[in-house]
């Protein structure tokens, strides 16, 4: 019998799963001491913790471990590096959360629109101030929603019996899909200027950090309300201060830079914070319990490895081509712009790429979607495109072309109902180092994409580059390396410049302006 520690708060479910398969002992210790545990039991196969710490000492207590697995989704507080060099599979349960956290948005909602938390207090303290909680219903009323991930599309569903208008941003999901969910795909100035409620469901990295700020906040209708049961650090908590007090604008929020009890910067700005209970429901607990009980059986039983997060590459293949995988993505959707919805993404692999073409559409979603872990399987992958209704092909390649050892990314997106957008990305790598050799009709740019760049396609003519190179400086920004190609039949060139810091969003448009850009954009890759 394989014994499996649960030192933690979770669901019994798990342990009933398990036991009935006949093949797990259960050990099961609610006060979340893992240590403890694994020292009355250092022969255990398995952990199935939730926010308990697994460290290298926690692995050097347990000799025998093969599996960690997180009932949950995130999973920062285990060593996944370490599990791997020991041969432990670490996985998770993505998803078991997500109608808790939607619900939770709309319980905010309700409560913040009703005024139900103050007007508890003051009934209980024996006053009655029917006039001073006058409110307002959610019926009818246009709710934004940034993201449509699973979270975002479980909200829609939520609200629909209010009869809600749903606006949408996601530049990742095509339109129809948005549409079967009765979303209307806007841009996000649209989004924040005709709803009135305003939901975030993004993760935070570095281009979506402070990405709600005061260009958008200052576009919401007066008295909007925005909710966050994301990340802390997508809001620009000055912006948000400072456009609050004159728009009188409502703040929902349920998530901070830490999870510790101490003072919380956002408690002069919030009218309702919770501290992060979206996942905090018997239901999601109880899913994640079963979640993480059926994928240690299925591991054991099928070797269904599609939730393991600290998988190895395949065999045979170098990691310097899942970068390169995952590098072309980023570069393909950044020209393909954010005002386009991707409809299509197709992969052709070279040379000893080829046999895992599949396998590499792994990193290049894991690049468009910071929600899926570049190291779930092809399947799940798959899947996930699917369940945004982006089709996936991996084309059969002649190896005639000769394109040896290199990779093409071929996106397609809808402007809008009537306008196709397609890019087209080929990269290799060479002597170690990542190359992308061609965008769409410009070839042998052998751009080594790394660090801040900027890039403009314009019509050709003498002086562009000069004048570019001119605004940069202008911005105090040092250009590191160029690439600049001409294609005569179109007579469009694309210059690419590598800067020493990221050039903000004001230098960029005011260049692609004045030399009358058809394609800018700035990124840090």
């Amino acid at each position: 019998m394989k014994k499996v520690l649960i030192p933690t708060k979770l669901d019994k479910i798990a342990q009933d799963i398990l036991k009935a398969s006949g093949h797990y002992a259960v050990y099961q210790d609610d006060g979340g001491d893992v240590a403890a545990l694994a020292a009355k039991y250092p022969d255990a196969y398995a952990l199935i913790v939730r926010s308990e710490a697994v460290t290298a000492a926690i692995m050097d207590m347990l000799p025998g471990l093969k599996v960690v697995i997180r009932a949950g989704a995130g999973y920062n507080t285990i060593d996944t590096k370490t599990a791997r060099k020991r041969g432990i599979d670490v996985m998770n349960t993505p998803g078991a959360n997500s109608n808790g956290v939607a619900e939770e948005v709309v319980a905010l909602m309700l409560a913040d629109a009703r005024h139900l938390i103050k007007a508890d207090a003051s009934c209980r303290a024996g006053e009655w101030e029917k006039k001073a909680f006058m409110g307002r219903e959610v019926a009818g009323k246009t709710v934004g929603l940034v993201g449509l991930g699973n979270i975002g599309r479980l909200v829609v569903k939520r609200l629909s019996g209010f009869d809600c208008k749903f606006l949408g941003y996601d530049p990742l999901i095509s339109a129809e899909r948005a549409a079967a969910m009765d979303v209307e795909l806007v841009d996000l100035e649209t989004l924040f200027s005709q709803s009135d409620y305003v939901s975030l469901h993004i993760p935070e990295t570095p281009e979506t950090k402070k990405m709600i700020g005061t260009k958008l906040l200052s576009l919401m209708k007066k008295g909007a309300t925005i909710v966050n049961c994301a990340r802390a650090g997508v809001i620009d908590e000055d912006a948000l201060r400072k456009t609050k007090a004159e728009k009188g604008l409502r703040f929902l929020n349920d998530v901070y830079p830490k999870d510790e009890a101490g003072p919380k910067t956002v408690v002069d700005i919030a009218d309702i914070m919770v501290p992060h209970l979206g996942a905090s429901t018997k239901e999601a607990n109880s899913m994640a319990a079963r979640r993480a009980a059926e994928q240690l059986i299925e591991l054991d039983e099928k070797g269904v490895t599609s939730y393991i997060v600290n998988r190895d590459i395949p065999e045979g293949l170098d990691e310097a081509y899942c970068m390169l995988a995952n590098t072309i993505a980023r570069v393909a959707i950044h020209v393909l712009g954010k005002e386009t919805n991707l409809k299509q993404i197709e992969t052709s692999c070279y040379g000893s790429l080829k046999p895992y073409g599949n396998w590499l559409i792994v990193p290049v979603v894991s690049a468009m979607w910071n929600e899926f872990d570049r190291s779930m399987d092809s399947k799940a992958a798959q899947q996930f495109l699917k369940g945004r209704g982006i089709d996936y092909q991996n084309r059969e390649t002649d190896e005639k072309k000769a394109f040896a050892n290199s990779m093409t990314i071929d996106l397609t997106g809808t402007v809008d109902v009537s306008t196709l957008r397609q890019v087209s990305v080929r990269g290799t790598v060479a002597e170690g180092t990542i190359m992308i050799s061609r965008i769409n009709q410009f070839e042998k740019l052998y751009f080594e994409p790394s660090g801040h760049v900027v890039c403009f396609q314009y019509k050709d003519r003498p002086g562009v580059v000069g004048h570019v190179g001119a605004a940069l400086a202008d911005a105090s920004l040092n250009i590191e390396d160029v690439r600049h190609s001409h294609h005569s039949q179109t007579d469009q060139s694309l210059a690419i410049f590598r800067l020493n810091a990221p050039a903000p969003a004001a230098v960029i448009q005011k260049i692609a302006r004045e030399i009358k850009a058809v394609m800018a954009f700035g990124a840090t890759l």
